[in-house]
């Protein structure tokens, strides 16, 4: 059976699954984000969907908003029996969610309903969470509610980063939805409604979500440090900039809050209970350094 699909995802953690689709289907086409400033000089970049999809010759456009009349001609034209969609960053009216003849299907970065909304990765791990994974779903009107196809977890590692979960559920959804689809596309699986037993939401993360508050506890912080990296970014206010934390563990020990002193040879800071130790950090226009390493080169941290 020769099946058309449009694939529709924007960051790194799409790449996986557009080339995985390249490799067993007919992909006719490509719709991502919009070139953004990035950088120092704020010049436009490219999203990495649209870079893999140039370098795969796919067609592929970049609307504002999906339902302009160029982007829904060009949908049209394309004529999917298949939509899917990784981290695409657009809600999808019922004009596209009708469109293709097996609807569409996305690869979402968490245990459904668990986790729904745009950033279930940074949730999980700032939530504690010992396991996450990837659900394949057809998708409905809601956010992230419709039924379900296949779901597969892995562990969350004490050391687990959201970029180290990120990568390795980009390989892993890839991997899942290949294996999804001849069944679903045959009719052999049928969706399962999501129960609302367990529903969590993630919602999107600001860049001054990154900013640590030492009125939580250290374990806490240490969690939002791992959550927050690569991106936001944990930091805090110090010595007249921010200093970035890209590492760190929680200890116990007692000091007042926002006390800074040492721990071990590491910068430390006291929290509403136990101690942040800074395993790693940045200083504001530096390059990222080991704790000792900035110890070593700072004037009054304690």
């Amino acid at each position: 059976m020769s099946i058309k699909v449009v694939f529709m995802g924007s960051p790194d953690f799409s790449l996986a699954t557009l080339h995985a689709l390249a490799q067993h289907y007919e992909v006719v086409g490509v719709v991502t984000q919009p070139d953004r400033p990035a950088g120092r000089g704020r010049e436009l970049k490219p999203p990495p969907v649209k870079v893999l999809a140039q370098e795969l010759g796919l067609p592929c456009i970049q609307p504002v908003k999906l339902r302009q009349p160029e982007a829904m001609d060009q949908l049209r034209a394309w004529a999917p029996d298949l939509i899917v969609v990784a981290a695409f960053g657009q809600i999808l009216k019922p004009e596209v969610l009708d469109l293709p003849r097996f609807g569409c299907i996305n690869v979402h970065a968490s245990l459904l309903p668990r986790w729904r909304g745009a950033a279930p990765i940074n949730a999980a791990i700032l939530a504690g969470d010992t396991e996450t994974g990837v659900t394949i779903m057809k998708m409905d009107m809601g956010l992230d509610t419709g039924p379900t196809l296949s779901r597969r977890s892995i562990p969350i590692r004490a050391n687990d980063t959201a970029g180290s979960v990120f990568e390795a559920l980009s390989t892993l959804g890839a991997d899942l939805l290949i294996e999804t689809l001849p069944a679903y596309l045959s009719g052999d699986l049928v969706p399962v409604p999501q129960t609302e037993e367990g529903m969590t939401y993630a919602p999107m993360l600001k860049k001054e979500d990154g900013l640590l508050d030492f009125n939580r506890p250290a374990e806490e912080l240490s969690r939002r440090v791992r959550g927050f990296n690569p991106w936001p970014g944990a930091y805090f206010e110090w010595s007249g900039g921010s200093l970035k934390v890209h590492r760190a563990h929680a200890e116990a020990g007692s000091a007042a809050v926002g006390q800074k002193l040492t721990a071990h040879g590491l910068p430390a800071i006291g929290t509403l209970e136990g101690l942040l130790v800074l395993d790693e950090v940045q200083p504001a226009g530096r390059k990222p350094m080991s704790g000792k390493s900035f110890l070593a080169g700072v004037r009054g941290w304690e």
